[in-house]
């Protein structure tokens, strides 16, 4: 886990009264967030519960539909803007399912990830430094990526993210699919890149290596966000535990 978040830290992401809906059918409805610079903060809810609709709408990667509210990045409105600009300007995303180009190597999806630079003795450097994190992708690295298994598709999606050098990684789902000794080195990754200072917002279903892993948290449940806190105090939240941790708690 990262430091707990100064309050007095820079937001880097906030959100206030985003609503977003498909045509007649509310998917958010109001919410607000914050991200500050250096926490890792984790997004969590049953399947359905808007999160990834959130961070689409963050990344201007929504399909047709209606958005209103904030989203400030850096203190400045983004909404609206293209997802190339976003990336330009420091925003990178991991999608659920991966995405990574299948019919390219390794090591060209991670070049591919660094697209918004031009110096290539630091892209170079780069490349070592998540092979060095991902020993597996170094390993495979003239491999074609779609034949990696689902986990290696998910190290190579971050480390191309990463390639970037983003400000804020946004992860949506990245255990989802994934067979549970992978799923602990996946989120061993993410707490060591969070220990670097990357400032991350993690959506995902597994709520109790999300909590685990995070400085603060939000619950999100049919649109709204219904709790939010220290991940800790959340992680041993009685009606948390129930609803998401598979636990029933006796009064």
């Amino acid at each position: 886990m990262t430091q707990q978040g100064n309050s007095a830290a820079e937001v880097i992401l906030g959100i206030d009264n985003l609503h977003i809906a498909y045509g007649g059918i509310q998917a958010v409805k109001g919410i607000a967030l914050e991200v500050r610079r250096g926490e890792l903060v984790t997004l969590i809810g049953a399947n359905g519960a808007g999160k990834t609709t959130t961070l689409k709408a963050i990344t201007g990667t929504l399909p047709q539909c209606r958005v209103d509210g904030h989203i400030d990045y850096c203190g400045k409105p983004i909404r609206g803007q293209h997802s190339f600009q976003l990336v330009q300007a420091g925003l990178a995303m991991v999608p659920e399912g991966r995405g990574v180009f299948a019919r390219m190597s390794i090591r060209e999806n991670l070049v591919m990830g660094a697209y918004t630079r031009n110096d290539r003795a630091g892209i170079e450097a780069d490349i070592e430094k998540w092979f060095a994190i991902f020993p597996r992708l170094k390993e495979r690295a003239t491999q074609l990526a779609g034949t990696l298994s689902g986990g290696e598709q998910q190290m190579l999606a971050m480390a191309r993210a990463l390639m970037s050098r983003p400000q804020l990684l946004l992860l949506d789902e990245p255990s989802m699919g994934l067979a549970p000794i992978m799923v602990e080195r996946i989120f061993q990754v993410v707490r060591d890149i969070a220990a670097q200072g990357m400032t991350i917002l993690l959506v995902e279903q597994n709520a109790r290596l999300a909590l685990q892993a995070a400085d603060r948290g939000y619950v999100m449940d049919s649109g709204q966000i219904t709790m939010a806190g220290a991940a800790g105090e959340l992680l041993h939240n009685p009606k948390v535990r129930e609803a998401y941790l598979g636990e029933v708690h006796e009064s």
